[in-house]
């Protein structure tokens, strides 16, 4: 291997790190507010970018049917709610559910998105897409938020699987790609860095800024920090757990989403590519311990450029190689951290 070919790994391996970083954030902020191991995670990468690439296309997206579909149940279960308590506010709750996925299916059906601009489909796709996490959240995980990790871990499969489904019923099963962002190509050096690959380490890293500014500055980012320490102490300072559990789902998707949009220039995305791209950002969320923010963003980069230079010397295994970096993390982690038991 010479210092040309170290380089293009390098990159490769720092572009794809990035959206790992990115996924493995999200899970960290899932996990520390929830308790919810998000294994549907990744669908929300494919979702995206197979929404964005329908949006193109002129077809309308299948999410957009399951963004009206998930509006109406969870209207009719906060107008339940709302009816046992003497339905006060009843009215306002279900406009609520209702009117913003009513509105973004005109946007899609009524105003030709093939024609806009990427940068407006870009965010219309995420108009469709990032809604469905505070709403998988309410119908799937609220009702149950009290329950003990392996009951959330188990509903998470169910709802991957249920995604996939989905996925392959929405956007059948061959593979899309989006315009580029860019097309613009620098030479440094011999190495070739795509504009693209510079969206996909900037978009990540401003991300990734906006996140640490948003828990240290905001006072909704303090009180999902507050959640994420102790649920029960937030509960008595007047926080609202639903709330935070609902905000952590909305960022975890937006995060998934963005990630999907990022890299479908560069990669054909099918029904089912989340599931590897999260599964790989699930390690890096590993490496920090479901905790730590740094180390997992760390850790992701890890991934990155462990299977990047594996595709080089083994591509065979590199799946193999990539996965079973969780096996000497987690028996550390196990040697040295004080088990205790979890909360009732």
């Amino acid at each position: 291997m010479d210092l040309q070919i170290a380089l293009l790994l390098a990159q490769d391996g720092i572009v794809n790190g990035a959206i790992y970083a990115l996924l493995a954030l999200a899970l960290v902020l899932v996990f520390a507010v929830t308790r919810v191991i998000f294994i549907p995670q990744g669908e929300f990468v494919a979702y995206g970018a197979l929404t964005l690439a329908s949006l193109q296309a002129g077809s309308t997206p299948g999410t957009l049917w399951l963004l009206l579909m998930l509006g109406l149940a969870v209207a009719v279960l906060d107008a339940s709610a709302a009816w046992r308590l003497g339905g006060r506010k009843l009215a306002g709750l279900v406009g609520r559910q209702l009117v913003y996925p009513v509105a973004v299916a005109g946007a899609v059906l009524g105003l030709s998105p093939q024609d806009w601009p990427m940068g407006l489909q870009a965010v219309l796709a995420l108009a469709v897409v990032v809604p469905l996490g505070p709403q998988l959240y309410r119908l799937a995980y609220q009702p149950i938020a009290e329950a003990p990790v392996l009951i959330l871990l188990i509903v998470s499969v169910a709802l991957h699987l249920a995604l996939v489904g989905l996925g392959l019923l929405f956007f059948g099963a061959e593979g899309s790609r989006t315009s580029a962002f860019s097309e613009l190509s620098l030479e440094i050096g011999g190495l070739t860095i795509t504009g693209q690959s510079l969206w996909v380490v900037g978009a990540s890293a401003l991300l990734i800024v906006a996140l640490y500014v948003f828990f240290e500055r905001s006072l909704y980012g303090k009180a999902l920090r507050a959640t994420a320490i102790n649920r029960a102490g937030a509960r008595l300072m007047g926080i609202s757990t639903t709330l935070a559990g609902k905000l952590s789902f909305l960022l975890a998707a937006a995060i998934g989403a963005l990630s999907g949009i990022l890299i479908a220039p560069i990669t054909t995305v099918y029904y089912d590519t989340g599931f590897l791209v999260g599964l790989k950002g699930f390690v890096g969320a590993i490496v920090g311990g479901l905790v730590s923010y740094p180390v997992a963003a760390a850790g992701a980069l890890l991934v990155g450029l462990l299977e990047s230079f594996s595709s080089f010397w083994a591509s065979a295994f590199k799946e193999v190689i990539v996965f079973t970096l969780i096996i000497p993390v987690l028996v550390w982690r196990s040697l040295t951290t004080r088990h205790v038991e979890e909360e009732e």
